[in-house]
């Protein structure tokens, strides 16, 4: 697949796989040109990971890049999503960075939409070992903190830790995968190399959404 300076979107849900991936894009030659985020049908947060539009925004001001978000219920959402990919594929967007690790389902479904808007898709986190992924994440510089936790499959006691090396030792000790596959928690990136400050935030409070504990992280 040609990289170098093809222009391309991020699917970004402001968490540590879209931000490694795009991170590993970027030393690839990959030209990021959008960030594309789904949201609920409200528009007041981000599908999964449940952050906020104005935290969002603050993402992509410091990563410097302009913002797309769609609002979409899960009943509708493949149609939002390709409908978002072929308005970026009409400005000129030729590639999709995804932070898919191994979920074949996933890879399968986001090659699938990218065909139908004429673009392509990119996975640079594809069957890499989830560990290393997570050290490397931490290892070149960025900062991240755990803002919801699906307490079914891991423990309250995760949400709002940083996610540091060692919250990675210890996840891996208790044989949580400290990359969340599983959608066992998310985080929202604040600091790194691809970031030209951090993220001013403050915590917020804690909400519970049936098995779901989210942190509410707002603009300082």
């Amino acid at each position: 697949m040609m990289l170098a300076g093809e222009p391309a979107l991020a699917s970004w849900s402001g968490g540590k796989d879209s931000c490694l991936a795009l991170w590993r894009a970027v030393r690839l030659g990959v030209k990021p040109v959008l960030l594309l985020t789904m949201c609920d049908e409200s528009g007041e947060r981000s599908r999964s990971h449940g952050v906020r539009p104005e935290v969002l925004a603050m993402q992509a001001e410091a990563l410097g890049l302009p913002q797309r978000l769609g609002r979409a219920s899960w009943g509708d959402y493949r149609e939002v999503f390709v409908e978002a990919l072929r308005r970026a594929a009409d400005d000129g967007v030729r590639l999709a960075v995804f932070g898919d690790i191994d979920l074949d389902a996933h890879r399968e479904w986001e090659e699938q939409v990218c065909l139908e808007a004429g673009l392509r898709a990119f996975l640079p986190l594809w069957q890499q070992k989830r560990a290393d992924l997570a050290r490397e994440f931490v290892a070149a510089g960025f900062v991240a903190r755990i803002v919801m936790v699906n307490t079914a499959l891991a423990d309250e006691k995760w949400l709002g830790r940083v996610f540091d090396a060692a919250l990675i030792e210890e996840m891996l000790a208790e044989g949580v995968d400290p990359c969340g596959e599983a959608g066992e928690f998310h985080t929202l990136v604040v600091d790194g190399p691809l970031f030209n400050r951090p993220l001013a935030l403050r915590d917020g409070e804690v909400a519970k959404l049936g098995e779901y504990r989210a942190l509410d992280l707002l603009p300082a």
